[in-house]
C-alpha cells in the first residue's frame, strides 16, 4: 500500500530547533514549504494535510520530544486506519556519515530513541524509515552532546543540500513505491570529493 502519513522526528522549542538531531523537522518543514501548506499545532503535534492528484499525503512533526514520538504517531495512524508500511519516518541516524542518506523497511532501531518508541507502541518494526545521516560525534563528545548540537557554520551548505535532497526522497517514495526509491537514493553521499592528487612528475636527466 502506498505511503500516507510522513513523520519528521525532533524535539520542539527553539533551543532545539537547528540541532542535529531535529533533521527528521526540517526535511517535513521543507515538504510543507514544497506543498505550500501550513503546520497546525494540536496538544502533541503539528499537522499539515497535503493534497497529492486524487489523494492525500499527512505531514506530521510529534511534539512529544523524541523519546516518546510513537505517543503522537500511534494514535493518529490507528485513528485513520493506517497499515505500518503506510508510515514514513524521517530521522538522524549517527551511524550514516553527514551527507549519507538510506531508506529502510522494518529492522533495529540503531539505538534512535523516536523509532524505538514508534515501534514499541505501534507493535511492529515494519514501517519506512528515511535515515539521514549526522555522522558519529568527535573524539571528546559523548553521544547525547552531539545530537543535541548545532551544526557548523562550516556544515551549512551541505545541511542546505541534504535537506532538499531528502525532501525528494521522500517525493520519490511516495510517488514511485519504496524500493525504487531506496534504489534511486541509498548510494547518495552529498559530501564533497576530496582534490585529486596531482602528481609531480619529472622529467629524467639526459
Amino acid at each position: 500500500m502506498s505511503i500516507q502519513l510522513i513523520v519528521g522526528l525532533g524535539n520542539p522549542g527553539v533551543q532545539y530547533a537547528k540541532t542535529r538531531h531535529n533533521i527528521g523537522f526540517m526535511v517535513l518543514e521543507e515538504l510543507a514549504k514544497r506543498a505550500n501548506i501550513s503546520l497546525i499545532k494540536n496538544p502533541n503535534l503539528e499537522l499539515g494535510e497535503w493534497r497529492v492528484g486524487a489523494g492525500k499525503l499527512h505531514l506530521m512533526k510529534p511534539l512529544t520530544f523524541m523519546n516518546l514520538s510513537g505517543s503522537a504517531v500511534v494514535p493518529f495512524a490507528r485513528f485513520h486506519k493506517l497499515e505500518s508500511s503506510q508510515i514514513l519516518v524521517v530521522h538522524d541516524d549517527l551511524d550514516l556519515p553527514f551527507g549519507r542518506l538510506r531508506f529502510r523497511l522494518g529492522g533495529s532501531s540503531g539505538g534512535q530513541n523516536g523509532v524505538k518508541d514508534i515501534t514499541a507502541k505501534l507493535g511492529t518494526d515494519a514501517f519506512v524509515r528515511l535515515k539521514v545521516g549526522i555522522s558519529r560525534p568527535p573524539e571528546g563528545w559523548e553521544v547525547v552532546n552531539w545530537v543535541l548540537s548545532g551544526f557548523q557554520a562550516s556544515e551549512t551548505a551541505l545541511l542546505e543540500q541534504v535537506i532538499k535532497t531528502a525532501a525528494d526522497a521522500v517525493i520519490g517514495a511516495t510517488r514511485d513505491g519504496f524500493h525504487k526509491a531506496q534504489a534511486d537514493f541509498n548510494g547518495t553521499d552529498l559530501r564533497p570529493k576530496p582534490e585529486p592528487k596531482l602528481v609531480e612528475t619529472r622529467a629524467e636527466a639526459s
